[in-house]
């Protein structure tokens, strides 16, 4: 009886300590990056500790550079073969890329498709003149101008997206035209965060540049993101808020 007793106490006493141990208090943490395709970055999460937030963050960081290096038109990267490097070589010869750019192109072709030509990342000889013009803009806002367009025009006859080869046996892309360019802006912010967000832990809101996606529930309870969709003309007011947990806006 009474070493029933002294078990009795001693299950008692040892869920009592149990219960008693304080489990870490997760918060919400909010991590931006400032030089990923231009634009802004932001992953929102919740951690035990704004360290551990951080080197979660921090790997959505290292993995977008991936994606935004090797879909960059400006920069060239050392060891790197992106879609710079194919423009620079149109018309010159194939150019052996990562598998990663040769995924981004052929959805961009399904695109291209599903919106009956609408989205053309092929359009990056029209592209680049109005980057042009918004660039001198930015500098002389006084003398902003339009391109000019006889030029727009003759640009436009280079953007043939039937001129992108993709050989996927040999990982190559040649552009035939050799003054066809590529612009992937429409897709890559979005087809990039996606990417990340598929190998990224659950529970995190990742934005890039306004391409929003929840990798899980804001909070374990099934808690969803709430994102809301601004309204153009109106920077105060939304236009709709969308409730999301593992969906892409």
């Amino acid at each position: 009886m009474k070493k029933q007793i002294i078990l009795l106490l001693a299950v008692i006493l040892l869920t009592t300590g149990c219960a008693g141990i304080a489990q870490p208090q997760q918060k919400q943490y909010t991590a931006t990056f400032l030089n990923l395709f231009d634009t802004v970055t932001t992953v929102i999460g919740r951690a035990d500790s704004e360290a551990r937030f951080q080197t979660v963050a921090q790997q959505i960081r290292d993995d977008l550079q991936f994606y935004h290096r090797l879909f960059d038109i400006y920069n060239d990267y050392e060891g790197v073969a992106n879609i710079k490097t194919i423009n620079d070589n149109a018309g010159i010869a194939p150019v052996t890329v990562d598998r990663v750019v040769i995924d981004l192109l052929l959805d961009c072709k399904r695109y291209y498709e599903l919106t009956d030509g609408k989205v053309n990342v092929a359009m990056g000889s029209v592209l680049h003149l109005w980057h042009i013009a918004r660039n001198d803009g930015i500098r002389d806002p006084l003398n902003a101008r339009l391109p000019d367009m006889q030029a727009l025009q003759k640009a436009a006859e280079h953007t043939d997206i039937n001129g992108v080869v993709i050989d996927e046996a040999a990982s190559t892309v040649f552009l035939t035209d050799p003054d066809l360019r590529l612009d992937v802006g429409a897709v890559a912010k979005g087809w990039a965060t996606q990417r990340v967000a598929e190998s990224a832990p659950a529970g995190l809101l990742i934005s890039v540049g306004g391409n929003v996606c929840a990798t899980g529930p804001k909070l374990s309870d099934g808690t969803p993101w709430v994102i809301g969709i601004q309204n153009p003309d109106d920077a105060e007011k939304n236009l709709h808020t969308v409730f999301i947990t593992e969906n892409s806006v």
